[in-house]
């Protein structure tokens, strides 16, 4: 499993594993899978999906509301499927949310009354995140950190369940197949830079007229559209914002999610089977050599 932050060098990792061994890469990023959302997901290249078995990317349509439960099950066929064809499988990407489900299990969420819920989601979509923050502080504070999505799932967990979500899953029931080990990707404090660095990569490899393209069949409130950046990028196109004004906003909210996956990988990966590597560390092929198993001239 390679994880770690946003724009951390993850995939580049994982080619250049790729080049050295037979792998096949399972996406664990839960806006890769959308077709047709593209640049803005910083989904692998044609040309490295040529060169090296992909998976998990292009999978859902972008109206589907993809969960972490149907990405497990599809991973599992993934992996079973490499390991049939005698390739490693190389598990990459962020979501935690999908390493939580694919390697602990997920709890079983209580049923909800769907007028009740409908209700308790209007009455908080109009919340920002710092009053959403403010509210699960009280109602689940071991999820106050979490993002907008997070948040509002946690509230509305507590308020018509009565029952904390950080509850659910620390009692959820483990159903590991797999004893995965991490090799957490961090470029340390480097990393505001790559970010907005990225960024710019996207916003003049045609970022806006992806989402031009996109607007024009993908209903406004369709799930693939809360990929970070997006929202930003429409406001541009329409006219909303500058493209500095974009690019900050953007750049606000991936740094945002960035210290979200910084903190979670802290805290919810077992450290005895985490590697850390900092790509831009002078040693980082010999750590990667080791912890891929591959033979001690491959870093060379």
């Amino acid at each position: 499993m390679i994880c770690g932050p946003t724009a951390a060098g993850k995939s580049a990792i994982a080619m250049w594993i790729a080049e050295r061994a037979p792998v096949t890469i399972v996406s664990a990023d839960s806006r890769q899978a959308y077709r047709g959302f593209d640049i803005g997901t910083a989904k692998p290249s044609l040309a490295d999906r040529v060169r090296v078995p992909h998976r998990g990317i292009d999978v859902v349509d972008p109206r589907h509301r993809y969960s972490a439960a149907e990405w497990a099950s599809r991973a599992t066929t993934w992996i079973e499927a490499a390991r049939a064809e005698g390739r490693t499988p190389l598990v990459v990407g962020g979501t935690g949310l999908y390493l939580r489900a694919l390697f602990e299990g997920l709890f079983q969420e209580p049923g909800l009354d769907p007028a009740r819920r409908s209700a308790v989601q209007d009455a908080l979509g109009a919340l920002d995140v710092a009053e959403l923050r403010r509210w699960a502080s009280v109602l689940d504070p071991a999820r106050a950190h979490l993002g907008r999505t997070q948040l509002l799932r946690a509230i509305e967990m507590a308020l018509l369940a009565g029952r904390r979500m950080s509850e659910l899953h620390r009692d959820r029931p483990g159903s590991s197949r797999w004893g995965p080990r991490y090799l957490v990707v961090d470029s340390g404090p480097v990393l505001a830079e790559r970010i907005g660095a990225r960024i710019d990569e996207m916003l003049d490899g045609g970022w806006p007229e992806e989402a031009m393209t996109l607007m024009q069949t993908i209903p406004a409130d369709a799930p693939a559209w809360n990929a970070t950046g997006y929202d930003a990028v429409r406001r541009l196109v329409r006219g909303e914002l500058s493209r500095d004004a974009a690019r900050e906003a953007i750049l606000i909210a991936a740094r945002q999610y960035a210290k979200r996956q910084r903190t979670w990988f802290r805290h919810q990966v077992p450290a005895a089977r985490v590697t850390r590597v900092d790509p831009a560390a002078g040693d980082w092929p010999a750590v990667v050599a080791r912890w891929a198993g591959l033979p001690a001239a491959a870093a060379v």
